[in-house]
């Protein structure tokens, strides 16, 4: 049965603090819009935090890290296996994303959504364990709708955690061998786009792999049908434990009213099937990067989107999005900094 909280009222930003710091704005001693998306970017956190010298000083990263049964198939380049290694490196610290958070003295966590080996009791990894993996979508269903709820639920909790901290502004990230398959197959469901516009590379498969995921997706979608018009079903059908927690942490970081700052490809794709839960989350959301992914640049559009920067990255981790947080940091700083021309005494012509 669908939650109540799905449905809970998402947080609508202040348009009065927003039009108060788009007025700042125009009074800062440069050209009007001469910052570009950086103005756009300090004006929507004023709207955001309901003030008009809006500040970035504490952010959460979590990764929620899963295991896709469609592997099964031959869709990665990497064993399942990488999965918990991964998470255990995280745990050391020693992955680009923790690399990362740490240096931008983010709170992070790891949220063990189901991955196919228990890794145990970790240093900063969360057991929210659904299953051990999903299943072969190609075969059936990844997952039921019991599983589907429990991992959306462990994205709200997620958030709430965040929230409880205090922070202004949410980072997803993810890790799961075969999970830009699911990410694929639910982008192009909610897009409209093929699988063969949709499959990439992923961990490093070469154009004969690219093609056998694109074939293993479309085998998913003939099995399961997802209707693009039920973002659940999509997510239930040829997701993962993964993706459904990020929508489940995106809809509530919304309701909660905390910003959030898309990665990648994979989150992406989890973003579009929140959205098209609710709507007006896309209110509430940030796109950090354009991923190397073929077809990010097709999700983006669909979301309505627009990245900040373009480093040709597909790590994925929340790494791609942690890499642009500097940039919010400087937008809210110049926004707060700068003098008006009346402070400067300098003549507006």
């Amino acid at each position: 049965m669908r939650p109540d909280w799905l449905d809970a009222p998402i947080v609508v930003p202040s348009q009065k603090h927003r039009q108060d710091a788009l007025s700042h704005q125009q009074q800062l001693t440069k050209p009007p819009g001469s910052l570009g998306v950086l103005e756009k970017i300090a004006v929507d956190f004023a709207g955001w935090q309901n003030k008009v010298l809006p500040e970035l000083e504490k952010l959460k990263i979590v990764v929620f890290a899963g295991d896709h049964g469609v592997v099964a198939s031959g869709v990665s380049a990497f064993p399942q296996s990488v999965t918990v290694e991964m998470v255990k490196n995280f745990s050391r610290g020693g992955a680009a994303i923790t690399v990362l958070a740490k240096n931008l003295n983010a709170n992070f966590e790891v949220v063990d959504v189901g991955t196919v080996t228990d890794p145990g009791p970790l240093p900063s990894v969360i057991s929210s364990r659904v299953g051990a993996g999903t299943s072969d979508m190609s075969q059936g269903a990844a997952m039921d709708e019991k599983q589907l709820y429990t991992a959306m639920e462990v994205g709200r909790q997620a958030a709430i955690r965040g929230h409880k901290e205090g922070v202004q502004l949410l980072i997803g990230g993810e890790m799961g061998i075969g999970n830009t398959t699911a990410a694929a197959a639910v982008g192009g469901v909610l897009a409209g786009l093929s699988p063969t516009l949709m499959a990439g590379p992923g961990t490093g498969l070469d154009s004969e792999g690219v093609a056998k995921k694109a074939e293993v997706i479309q085998k998913a979608l003939d099995k399961n049908m997802p209707d693009a018009k039920d973002p659940l079903s999509v997510l239930r059908k040829v997701g993962g434990f993964e993706l459904a927690a990020l929508a489940g942490f995106y809809i509530t970081s919304a309701q909660l009213g905390i910003p959030v700052l898309v990665d990648g490809f994979i989150t992406t794709s989890a973003a579009l099937a929140a959205v098209r839960l609710r709507p007006e989350l896309a209110d509430w959301m940030l796109f950090a990067h354009l991923s190397e992914e073929p077809g990010h640049s097709a999700l983006l559009a669909a979301i309505g989107g627009q990245a900040l920067v373009d480093l040709e990255m597909r790590l994925g981790e929340g790494s791609g999005a942690a890499v642009a947080v500097p940039l919010l940091k400087m937008a809210c700083t110049l926004h707060a900094g700068m003098a008006t021309f009346a402070q400067a005494g300098v003549s507006q012509g």
